[in-house]
């Protein structure tokens, strides 16, 4: 929930004018609700493309203060997030509830980013790959795993969020590896071209060493994204794997 009209111009033109050529797939911003339509705007003839922060499960309707996907395709949204840990933790979304966002963002025709990740209390129990486990097959098993050939995955320990603390190359990459395989019991092809991104405390400092790892392949950034500079480096970080 940040953002202002002045502060995201100044922003999205940093990053327009600042954004490397070679190396990195693609970018994607995801500004609040509100500033969709700018965003849009300003993104316009850039290499840059736009998400959406969440979605509801509903189609368009009687659901007052929900933003249906069909309204967030309107605006040229190509991902949304589902199921980041705040509105896990803050709003009490349930596996079942994310998944069915997942079914309509794709019902809209946009990309979902299934966020996933554990408490710092689930780690200490060793019971990581049971959460994650169970968050993605929530989806799996709602939506079949030929829905992930036009999915993101996205591992956010919730204990590495706003923290400070990063998990190492090393613990990241055993779990983006664990969900892969997880998705490959279903089907390989899937599994193989699934993207994974890591999401947690993100920064330029270890940006090309997670990069690095064979199953992380990209970034869900938060508070580096506020800053222009911090984000394209961790941009070049991303390019140099």
């Amino acid at each position: 929930m940040n953002g202002a009209l002045a502060v995201n111009a100044a922003l999205l033109e940093k990053l327009r004018m600042g954004l490397p050529e070679r190396g990195v797939a693609e970018v994607a911003v995801f500004p609040p609700f509100p500033y969709l339509d700018q965003v849009a705007r300003l993104l316009s003839g850039s290499a840059l493309v736009l998400g959406a922060q969440d979605v509801s499960a509903h189609a368009a309707g009687a659901h007052t203060g929900e933003v249906a996907a069909s309204m967030l395709a309107d605006f040229g949204c190509r991902y949304v997030l589902v199921g980041h840990s705040e509105r896990r933790a803050l709003y009490g979304e349930t596996d079942a509830l994310i998944a069915q966002k997942f079914g309509a963002a794709q019902s809209a025709g946009m990309t979902p980013i299934l966020c996933l990740g554990e408490t710092q209390e689930e780690r200490q129990a060793g019971r990581t790959l049971e959460v994650v486990f169970r968050q993605l097959d929530a989806a799996l098993s709602q939506h079949g795993v030929a829905a992930f050939a036009n999915a993101v995955l996205a591992y956010e320990p919730v204990w590495a969020i706003g923290t400070g603390l990063t998990a190492t190359p090393e613990t990241a990459q055993g779990v983006h590896q664990a969900l892969r395989q997880r998705v490959a019991k279903d089907d390989l092809a899937v599994a193989a071209d699934l993207r994974i991104l890591y999401g947690g405390s993100v920064k330029a400092a270890n940006a090309a060493a997670l990069f690095a790892q064979p199953d992380i392949d990209g970034a869900l950034v938060g508070g580096a994204s506020l800053d222009a500079d911090a984000f394209l480096a961790i941009c070049r970080g991303c390019g140099k794997k």
